[in-house]
């Protein structure tokens, strides 16, 4: 999703990105994956290692909504394809009007809308919100420090990771008061909460009857940019802040609190286990898949070179 401030700017006329060479890029995305990769796996490790001193763990995963995992997994993979294609236009130079343009910001949009319904949708399933929130938004904190030493070009403040984390943090805290929410009023609400609030990164606010231009002073610095309120010199090639898309979290929420246990049983059958799969590794993927892609096009891309 790192595409979306380059999509705006270039729809501007004032590209952000700089096109450097793959190679280079290649190998210090390289590095980066691996100090993010390796804690990452240890981490699958240890909760494979915990789920397996549970004698009931057949039976936990047969009760699993695996339609969910599935479209998960799905929705992966159009996230790496859409990456690819990111690096094929921005990285290897190959021009694509469509992408920089209306249809991929289309798709883009898709992806990200996806990945944070299904994670509101999905964190009453749990029964650890606080650990999962932690473990989110720390992945979220070492893809900013990995970044940060490795690729201070392409340095991620506040990416879909931390406001996932954020997200789920935020959501296990006021649990109680938001579960005194009628489930569709919830839905209503914060439907409408996430259309006022969109055009935040812009300067103004939805409303029925116009916009509403917001102050400039709330647009100060970094800490404000993590709430939405982003700085004219603020950079980041994957920013995802609370305001709007914490409502489109609560969305997701108060959709899985509408429909209830028995609108949810369609949800345990199978349609593509292989994506199931994905769906259930979807951080240890989403931290691996880009330095992979890009590993793969730098030798595609010199093969047909040399070729």
């Amino acid at each position: 999703a790192e595409a979306l401030l380059q999509h705006r700017s270039l729809s501007k006329g004032t590209p952000v990105i700089v096109i450097r060479r793959p190679g280079v890029q290649f190998a210090t995305a390289a590095g980066a994956a691996f100090c993010i990769y390796f804690p990452a796996v240890l981490y699958s490790l240890y909760l494979d290692w915990g789920r397996g001193k549970d004698k009931n763990m057949e039976q936990q995963q047969s009760l699993r909504y695996r339609l969910l995992d599935e479209l998960r997994g799905l929705n992966l993979i159009s996230m790496m394809l859409y990456h690819g294609m990111w690096d094929v236009v921005f990285l290897f130079g190959i021009t694509q009007k469509w992408y920089i343009g209306r249809p991929g910001f289309l798709w883009q949009q898709s992806i990200c809308w996806v990945f944070i319904l299904l994670s509101g949708f999905c964190l009453p399933l749990g029964h650890h919100p606080f650990r999962r929130g932690a473990v989110v938004f720390g992945a979220g904190a070492l893809v900013t420090a990995v970044t940060l030493l490795f690729l201070p070009e392409d340095v991620v403040w506040f990416g879909v990771l931390t406001l996932l984390g954020s997200a789920m943090l935020l959501t296990a805290v006021l649990d109680g008061l938001l579960r005194r929410i009628p489930p569709a009023a919830g839905v209503v609400v914060s439907a409408a909460l996430f259309w006022v609030t969109y055009p935040t990164m812009r300067g103004f606010w939805n409303l029925p009857g116009g916009r509403l231009a917001l102050p400039q002073a709330l647009y100060a610095n970094g800490l404000t940019a993590y709430l939405g309120f982003m700085p004219k010199d603020f950079f980041s090639t994957d920013y995802f802040p609370l305001l709007p898309w914490l409502f489109l979290f609560w969305v997701g929420y108060f959709l899985h609190q509408l429909a209830g246990r028995a609108g949810m049983e369609p949800l345990r059958r199978s349609v593509c286990p292989p994506l199931g799969w994905m769906g259930r590794h979807s951080l240890v993927l989403y931290l691996l898949h880009q330095p992979v892609i890009l590993g793969v096009l730098t030798v595609a891309f010199r093969l047909m070179r040399a070729a």
